[in-house]
């Protein structure tokens, strides 16, 4: 019977001594197997995950291993369970932990830092100096779900009460899952100065991020809001979600484009999200001078930079990693208000047992695929259209 010293659970809420969960073996290899249910130690709560979004971080993770860290190396045959967009309930509450209820919604943060080193300090727990490295002791360690420790794509999965956030019943399992990709983009704005009301923003990159990213800035009161991508139906959605002007940087050159469509001028923010090889030289030359550049991509190999042009015009450059200082819950702020519509870049649902063919969707664009989401029970397949 599932039990841990001073955990609380409810005969409401019952749960299994095991579960099932999806185990990383070789690069790209994915394996349906049974873990024991994880037992909350003090400051933590076991969620019954209902629904986890699949991250490009996430394929990323299984195919080639980096950013996770497990055990001090790469994650591949070690019994690591991935996923780490997800949210769900609260089922045990560990030892000594009032703030949340059984039965409680929650979507999470990914990253719980150590709490003791210098940047937990300051807040940016997501750049922990300990990230993967003093996880052995758990209770003194860096926690990242889904890149340092197991993941959601499982069935239960213990989480720091740090990382949690609470959700209304108003808002359904898959918009909840949305949060964190929405953190991420508040996050990135957050690093840029907090975005003062007219300020003009560029994006460029219509994925999760990029249109999330939009849908923030828009949000916060900036004006013009410009996206640019490849894809028409992306930026289609990019114009629903608050975008004053999209371009396709396919038919046109971008950075023209964009001072064009700002007066002739460059604008006071880039957000990039794209990861293309060219992707920072663009961004550079689409801010003004005294401009700011968030990096919210993970670009397939290293690129040149004109650092003269960035020193020469006072450019300032941030790299963010995930959705640090709290971001995830201004993030859901908004969406609980419905300041914007997240659910727009919902596209497909899968159940957790056809994770490989969620995947596949999610990794080749299969049917115009932007996030697909698994749920864990209950779920056939089926297509939600991105209108």
């Amino acid at each position: 019977m599932y039990a841990g010293p001073e955990v609380k659970t409810s005969p409401d809420f019952p749960i299994p001594d095991q579960m099932k969960a999806w185990i990383l073996g070789n690069p790209g290899e994915l394996k349906l197997g049974e873990k024991p249910v994880p037992v909350p130690k003090r400051a933590e709560v076991l969620v019954r995950i209902d629904a986890v979004a699949i991250c490009a971080t996430d394929l990323e993770i299984i195919d080639r291993g980096p950013p996770a860290s497990i055990q001090g190396g790469l994650p591949f045959n070690k019994n690591f369970t991935p996923g780490h967009e997800y949210m769900g309930t609260v089922v045990a509450l560990g030892p000594g932990v009032d703030e949340y209820r059984i039965g409680q919604r929650i979507t999470v943060e990914i990253h719980a830092g150590c709490g003791q080193c210098k940047r937990c300090r300051e807040g940016m727990y997501t750049a922990c100096h300990n990230y993967g490295l003093n996880y052995g002791d758990v209770d003194k360690g860096h926690r990242a779900n889904g890149f340092t420790t197991d993941g959601g794509f499982c069935e239960y999965q213990v989480n720091n009460i740090n990382t949690l956030v609470a959700i209304s019943d108003a808002m359904s399992d898959e918009e909840a899952t949305l949060v964190v990709t929405a953190g991420t983009a508040m996050y990135g704005l957050t690093e840029l100065g907090g975005l003062v009301a007219g300020e003009s923003v560029v994006v460029t990159g219509p994925g999760p991020i990029g249109l999330l990213g939009v849908a923030v800035a828009k949000a916060m009161g900036a004006a013009p809001v410009i996206l640019t991508g490849t894809r028409d139906n992306r930026l289609k959605i990019g114009r629903e979600l608050g975008a004053d002007h999209v371009v396709n940087v396919r038919n046109v050159d971008a950075v023209e484009a964009v001072r064009r469509l700002n007066g002739g001028k460059g604008v006071d923010f880039v957000v990039e999200c794209s990861g293309a090889p060219n992707a920072v030289n663009d961004a550079i030359r689409m801010v003004n001078r005294g401009g700011k550049v968030c990096l919210a991509a993970f670009p397939q190999a290293a690129t040149a930079v004109d650092v003269a042009h960035i020193v020469r015009n006072n450019i300032y450059l941030y790299g963010i990693r995930g959705e640090g200082k709290s971001a995830t819950h201004r993030a859901e702020a908004f969406m609980s208000q419905k300041r914007f519509d997240a659910t727009k870049i919902h596209t497909h649902t899968f159940a957790l047992v056809d994770l490989p063919t969620a995947i596949r969707y999610a990794r080749d664009r299969v049917d115009d695929a932007i996030k697909v989401v698994v749920k864990a029970k209950g779920v056939a397949a089926h297509r939600l259209a991105a209108e």
